[in-house]
């Protein structure tokens, strides 16, 4: 797509620090990164939330997410990761990107980037549930 910095990367056109370009998707460094070694996966073609990647894709791009998740923490002795995605709102480039973050015991980042709610009851729970659980069928 004309005008999308993560199209750009993928076709060669932008610089970027790519770990892997693969026919599932692209990585590469984040250019404002959480932690160093931050990595950033997009699909190769322009989509623009998780909704829009066709089942077909599903397999491939979350195998090279997998992928990149582990070969963050082996490549860089990292304790574990932060997987995430945003779907329009936050998402700082619409198009469909997956984080993954390298963490370490102590990094100092802690829970979720959000402030955090509780339910009122498990009634209001099991409302919110059902809802979803309705949504998927």
């Amino acid at each position: 797509m004309s005008g999308c910095v993560f199209c750009g990367i993928v076709a060669g056109e932008v610089p970027a620090f790519r770990v892997t370009d693969e026919p599932d998707g692209v990585a590469f460094l984040d250019t404002r990164p959480v932690f160093k070694g931050h990595v950033l996966v997009v699909p190769r073609t322009h989509l623009v939330t998780l909704a829009d990647l066709p089942p077909d894709a599903l397999p491939g791009y979350f195998r090279l997410v997998q992928r990149i998740a582990v070969a963050v923490e082996s490549g860089l002795g990292a304790g574990g990761t932060f997987v995430a995605m945003n779907n329009r709102v936050s998402q700082s480039v619409p198009h469909l990107h997956t984080h993954v973050v390298p963490r370490t015991k102590g990094d100092g980042l802690r829970g979720f980037f959000w402030p955090r709610t509780r339910y009122a009851d498990d009634a209001e729970a099991t409302e919110f549930a059902g809802r979803i659980s309705a949504a998927l069928a």
